[in-house]
């Protein structure tokens, strides 16, 4: 998922600047240094609207690429009053050993029945920016599970609360099985449900006649074997729908029939396998997608449709699908060229895209809630209105395609490690914009914006806020990669990259998998970075603590002595570069390995010692507290200290400002 980018308005560039040379962040220097601050680029002129485009009916594919341990078969109709109604025909197949007697379906959209459930007692209604519209609420109602010999289970149902006990919370229930299910058999339940579509919020819901289905059906929980995920006990993977939290499923099949108004086209997971129909004033799609962990659809009366076929290396053939909303349909080559950058760069760098369609939809502005958000082959952009937008087009646009391959293809568990998704795909997304857009972030004030450091392998519930979730999860969590590429290399770093999505393709890994795959690369242990830095909530901290300068020459032959201390104050780093600088220019690096917690350098030279610095490049980037890297020699040290502290609390209002 994007995080929100906050629009604030400058009228002026804010320029930080500590006196003697201490520190120069400019926030126009680089325009994605933070989201709020990519520049715009001019419109392009308008041109006709595409012609429409009738979809191409596809086939499914005989490559079986994950377990595929479960399959739908649904039909949903929306209804007036923006209601789904549907039926589903699940089939799982147990891939433990030990007998089960109860499933467990996830119902999301109960989060939004009320201001009691858990995911609105904890995102207190508002998520990156959207608020919950007034008597916006919706929900969703099991009406009937049976099983195959047609034995009603309604009554044998159990709205459960693992995580935090909530009775009001609906959003997992349990279904109490009338025959166990023992280690590789499988079970059938047919259900029908009701959906009340919330007004859009938190990426679902409906806005006017647009409307996004996301985590729309009764969707089985995670059933973990022994060795998935490294647990040692098999068992289900149970959480409530949390304000922070995103998903974690199987992969499966999925067979989808849609009926809408005549009037309205559908975008969706996968691809058609016949041409829609239109029947007593209805239009009935039917939609297939395989080695997929969820389906997603969006319909709309207004949506202009584009299609182009795309091929590249690793990218043996692909429909790129638009559905725009009107308000950016001259923006359709934007739209075009950011998908095929991604793709093809992505399938370069972390494995083959292996499904036949992408596609991509335009949300109105009044459904922004829906936008920025992720599913299998089914991307959403943010909301189009007539404004020029700038850069955040195309970023939005590469970060959710980043995610068909972490979150899509590789599908870590989003409820307690959400940074094996966010984080990856935060960083191939800053990547490509560099190459593509020559968009390079600021890396020093993305760093200086961690201000509560936290563990990226906790419960996406436990951060204290979304900000701090996103501020670990997306800023810190990136962070950490960059810290890993800057001391082993970029083309080390590109081999643990591709090594890992290709090891772990379709099998779920955790964080350790990852430590693992660094390690085999480099051939060292990473163990003391990993506990600082991803399992614990470290930054690093590295300062110039004091200078002391005496002269012990001659007028004749003028000698100094320069003492200089440099504290590790928080963090360890393999090399920490530091600069002397004397009186007469010349300069002397060293580089320290943190060891001892500090080190006195004594230099002697023919001129006094002018500053010293700690990480003059900024190339530590988990070094969140640059304003100790510099101190000068002589100056008045208690009105710099005062500058200094002013200076930080700008830095901190500013930043506190900025929203995800």
């Amino acid at each position: 998922m994007t995080p929100v980018r906050a629009k604030i308005l400058l009228s002026t560039i804010l320029a930080v600047c500590v006196l003697g040379g201490t520190l120069l962040l400019s926030l126009g220097d680089s325009p994605a240094a933070l989201p709020a601050l990519a520049p715009k680029t001019v419109k392009p002129q308008a041109s006709p609207a595409p012609a429409p485009v009738q979809e191409s009916v596809q086939t499914p594919r005989a490559e079986v690429l994950s377990n595929r341990i479960v399959e739908y078969h649904i039909d949903v109709k929306l209804a007036e009053g923006n209601v789904l109604k549907g039926t589903s025909t699940m089939t799982w197949t147990h891939p433990g050993t030990k007998t089960v007697n109860e499933l467990y379906f996830h119902l999301y959209p109960n989060a939004f029945s009320s201001d009691q459930t858990t995911f609105m007692k904890e995102s207190g209604g508002k998520l990156r920016g959207d608020v919950m519209p007034k008597d916006g609420y919706g929900s969703m109602k099991l009406t009937e599970i049976k099983t195959t010999e047609g034995l009603s289970l309604l009554h044998r149902i159990q709205y459960v609360q693992p995580d935090d006990g909530n009775m009001n919370d609906r959003s997992l229930v349990k279904v109490r099985l009338p025959k166990p299910v023992k280690g590789g058999e499988s079970i059938t339940l047919s259900m029908a449900f009701e959906v009340e579509l919330p007004k859009i919020f938190a990426r679902m819901g409906a806005a006017d006649e647009f409307v996004m289905a996301g985590q729309w059906f009764p969707k089985l929980s995670v059933y973990e074997p022994a060795g998935r995920r490294n647990r040692t006990t098999e068992g289900w993977n149970l959480h409530q729908y949390h304000g922070n939290s995103e998903f974690y499923s199987d992969f499966g099949i999925y067979s989808v029939r849609i009926s809408v108004p005549e009037n309205y086209t559908v975008a969706a997971t996968g691809f058609p396998t016949k041409p829609f129909i239109k029947q007593d004033g209805q239009k009935i799609y039917q939609f297939y997608a395989d080695d997929v962990h969820d389906f997603a659809w969006a319909a709309s009366p207004d949506f202009i449709v584009a299609e182009e076929p795309f091929s590249a290396p690793n990218v043996p053939g692909v429909r790129i699908k638009l559905y725009l909303d009107p308000a950016h349909a001259d923006l359709k080559d934007r739209y075009m060229y950011a998908a095929k950058a991604a793709l093809s760069n992505f399938s370069e760098w972390y494995g083959r895209y292996p499904y036949s369609t992408l596609s991509i939809v335009v949300p109105p502005i009044d459904a922004n809630g829906a936008g920025g958000m992720e599913y299998p082959t089914l991307i959403t952009a943010f909301g189009a209105d007539d404004t020029s937008p700038g850069y955040e087009l195309e970023r939005t646009v590469i970060h959710e395609i980043g995610h068909q391959y972490f979150y899509g293809m590789i599908a870590s568990n989003e409820f307690e490690e959400a940074w094996l998704d966010e984080a990856f795909t935060s960083y191939a997304e800053d990547r490509l914009m560099e190459q593509e857009y020559g968009l390079t972030p600021n890396l020093p004030l993305q760093a200086g914006y961690i201000s509560s450091p936290a563990s990226l392998t906790q419960e996406a519930w436990k951060y204290d806020s979304h900000q701090h979730y996103a501020e670990n999860v997306y800023t810190r969590g990136k962070l950490v990669l960059l810290g890993i590429e800057q001391q082993v290399g970029t083309k080390k770093m590109d081999q643990i990259m591709a090594t890992y999505a290709a090891k772990y393709r379709f099998k779920h890994p955790t964080t350790a998998h990852f430590q693992k795959v660094v390690e085999q690369i480099t051939r060292k242990s990473w163990a003391a970075y990993f506990d600082q830095y991803v399992y614990g909530g470290q930054m690093a901290d590295f300062a110039v603590d004091s200078i002391s300068v005496q002269e012990k020459g001659t007028p004749e032959e003028p000698s100094y002595i320069s003492s200089i201390k440099v504290t590790k104050n928080a963090g360890d780093y393999a090399k920490i570069p530091i600069v002397f600088s004397f009186k007469d220019g010349h300069m002397i690096r060293k580089e320290w390995n943190g060891e001892g917690g500090e080190i006195i350098y004594n230099l002697t030279y023919k001129a006094p010692l002018d500053w010293a610095m700690v990480d003059p490049s900024y190339s530590i980037a988990l070094e969140n507290k640059h304003i100790n890297n510099y101190l000068k020699a002589e100056g008045d040290e208690q009105l710099e200290t005062r500058f200094n502290i002013s200076i930080t609390k700008v830095l901190e209002l500013l930043l506190g400002s900025l929203s995800w």
